[in-house]
């Protein structure tokens, strides 16, 4: 496809997105924009015209803030968003870097729910299957929401109890709680075969248009394939993965889905 090269629309949305960011903390000046731009004020103002005609952008005080067009739009936008459609297409390429089964779910604590899944080469049984549960504590997907997901989820699942499902299972709520803490250090989830025996899950958090902890994914298999020497390895393609979900949900390109 030939590139757009229109660099008058290009430094108007350099622009639109200065101000957007801007914006919480009060907006920015025209000097500001013009700075960040790249251009000369009269140039800045100029470009800025038609997007505060449409009310993409207000100057109060002097200074430029998104208008409530934005609004309109950011809500037809997230109307139209259904997790598995945006997600499936991530979970297939995935699937394929990783060469093994891949899951997404979401939380109905002290659970977690299989909303979709694409199987590996080798077709591993697991108890995921699409609308099942399984419990978030023992899970890679449940710590990987939960490590994002306040005090108040994190504390819900402990009093429901932390109950052993393997040998490996974390069951003492400090462990616990250590474990989320080590999560949230080194960007993706766990489970050392503790959900389900020879099963290892290596997984991470996805966030939405908030910033806020909806979902998690992850990559599953044998613990004969996926040993503790892929978990860099397969982490970093969860966690890139998981960035690219939240991405298309809107999430912000900077903040806890980036820590």
């Amino acid at each position: 496809m030939e590139r757009n090269n229109s660099t008058s629309l290009r430094r108007a949305l350099t622009l639109l997105e200065a101000v957007a960011a801007a914006t919480p903390t009060g907006g920015a000046t025209l000097s500001e924009l013009a700075t960040i731009g790249g251009v000369h004020k009269s140039s800045a103002s100029r470009l800025l015209a038609p997007l505060a005609d449409n009310e993409l952008v207000l100057v109060v005080d002097g200074r430029y803030v998104l208008g409530p067009r934005t609004i309109q739009f950011g809500q037809v936008y997230l109307e139209a968003l259904d997790l598995r459609t945006v997600a499936h297409p991530v979970l297939r390429e995935l699937m394929m870097a990783a060469g093994e089964s891949v899951h997404l779910v979401v939380p109905d604590l002290p659970d977690v729910v299989y909303v979709d899944k694409i199987d590996g080469p080798g077709r591993v049984r697991m108890a995921s299957t699409i609308g099942s549960r399984q419990p978030a504590h023992s899970t890679g997907v449940g710590r990987a929401y939960l490590a994002h997901a306040g005090e108040s989820a994190v504390e819900a699942v402990i009093e429901h109890g932390l109950t052993a499902r393997t040998e490996r299972t974390i069951t003492d709520p400090s462990a616990f709680r250590a474990e989320l803490a080590a999560v949230r250090s080194r960007g993706y989830a766990v489970d050392d075969v503790e959900n389900e025996p020879d099963i290892r899950c290596v997984a991470a958090t996805i966030f939405d248009h908030t910033g806020a902890a909806v979902a998690a994914l992850s990559i599953s298999g044998l613990a004969t394939r996926i040993t503790p020497q892929r978990f860099d390895e397969l982490g970093d393609l969860v966690v890139a993965a998981g960035r690219d979900i939240s991405a298309g949900l809107g999430a912000p390109r900077s903040g806890k889905e980036l820590t």
